[in-house]
């Protein structure tokens, strides 16, 4: 219960720690890589001053400490220049490539970029001129942070996605559950309409008010249907997408207010999609009654079919109160809504209508507040 109240507050601390403690461990990688750079600096110095002792040092002269010094640097690769630039010897690089200039020149200038070249002198003149690169394991080191940044990135899009995952299984079943208990309530209540209906055509009761009972019975039939299709997986078929669309505008055109203006625009030939004629229908039928609302009844709703080869577009145009930029996303998540009465459902069936049963997509193409909005639905041809 607690963890619920504040689960956003929980999971910004949580954002905020992991980014303390990755901070951490970076700053901590770069002090340490630091450290062991000044380290190979004075390592090279103490090279440089046994250098310039073993150059200028006699036959008398005991060598056994510079030369264990001089032969000391396995790891750091080195180059000597003398002062005419002439190469006077090299450690830890590519033996064989030494005979070129280039390569040389390419090196000097490689380790010039990477450490402060040091002089090696005798009695305040320049004997010649050291110039080391990183070694092997301070290279290593240097890209450890970006290897673990990498390791937490990929980590966390594996527990993230774990959890996308697990989220929509849940949704998913109580999608389902809660569709086909609704289907169910319905029925009961359903066939006794039914029933009535056949007897009060024998009551000689009006024929008209038997017809406009008949119709409700008809519509709650339909409800009952895609309320019993969302919750399970629905049959596709071939259908013409402007007679089916037409169908639902007009159904809602016709129980509107004569304040609202009603346009459809479509191609003259009819274009094949594979649709679940109940769910489809609902689609409309949702994103219309949107636009109703948006509109506080008056104003004009437009509905546009067009085809690009396979692509099949449709737009639903309003010229409501409009939606916000930031919200676009936002108002297809269940539960999400402006209104003072409802669940805030419509927007995420018709996500899932029309994403996860007919493959296609739905966002909001535009919208500008207090001017109106447009949906756009993207479906592909059915494959003769």
């Amino acid at each position: 219960m607690i963890f619920t109240k504040y689960k956003s507050t929980f999971r910004w601390v949580m954002i905020a720690a992991s980014f303390i403690i990755i901070s951490l461990i970076l700053w901590n990688t770069y002090v340490f890589f630091q450290n062991f750079k000044a380290e190979e600096r004075t390592k090279m110095d103490i090279w440089a001053k046994a250098q310039s002792d073993f150059i200028n040092s006699d036959t008398n002269t005991n060598l056994d400490l510079t030369l264990k010094i001089l032969s000391s640097n396995s790891t750091t690769p080195m180059i000597v220049i003398n002062t005419d630039g002439s190469l006077s010897s090299y450690n830890n690089v590519n033996d064989a490539k030494m005979s070129d200039s280039n390569y040389v020149k390419k090196l000097v200038f490689q380790f010039k970029n990477e450490n402060t070249p040091i002089e090696i002198n005798y009695q305040n003149e320049v004997l010649a001129t050291i110039y080391y690169g990183n070694s092997d394991l301070l290279n290593k080191l240097k890209y450890y942070p970006l290897a673990l940044l990498l390791i937490i990135i990929l980590f966390g899009g594996v527990v993230f996605f774990f959890y996308r995952s697990n989220k929509n299984a849940v949704e998913n079943k109580l999608w389902s559950g809660m569709a086909k208990e609704t289907a169910h309530q319905i029925g009961t209540p359903l066939s006794s309409l039914i029933g009535w209906a056949e007897i009060l055509k024998s009551e000689n009761v009006n024929p008209s008010y038997i017809s406009e009972i008949e119709k409700d019975v008809d519509r709650l039939q339909t409800i009952t249907e895609r309320f019993s299709k969302i919750g399970s997986i629905p049959t596709l078929e071939p259908l013409d997408i402007i007679k089916e669309t037409i169908d639902s505008y007009s159904y809602l055109k016709s129980r509107s207010s004569k304040l609202i203006e009603f346009e459809i625009i479509t191609p003259s030939e009819e274009i094949i999609v594979n649709l679940n004629k109940q769910l489809f229908s609902w689609t409309i039928e949702n994103l219309v009654k949107n636009a109703i609302d948006a509109m506080k009844g008056r104003g004009k709703i437009t509905i546009e079919i067009s085809e690009l080869e396979d692509n099949i577009k449709l737009l639903i145009s309003d010229t409501g109160k409009g939606i916000p930029k930031n919200k676009f996303n936002t108002i297809f998540e269940p539960g999400y809504t402006t209104k003072k009465r409802g669940w805030g459902l419509g927007l995420s069936l018709t996500k899932r209508i029309i994403e996860e049963f007919h493959n296609g997509k739905i966002k909001v193409l535009q919208s500008e507040i207090d001017k109106g909005t447009t949906f756009q639905i993207s479906l592909k041809r059915a494959i003769s």
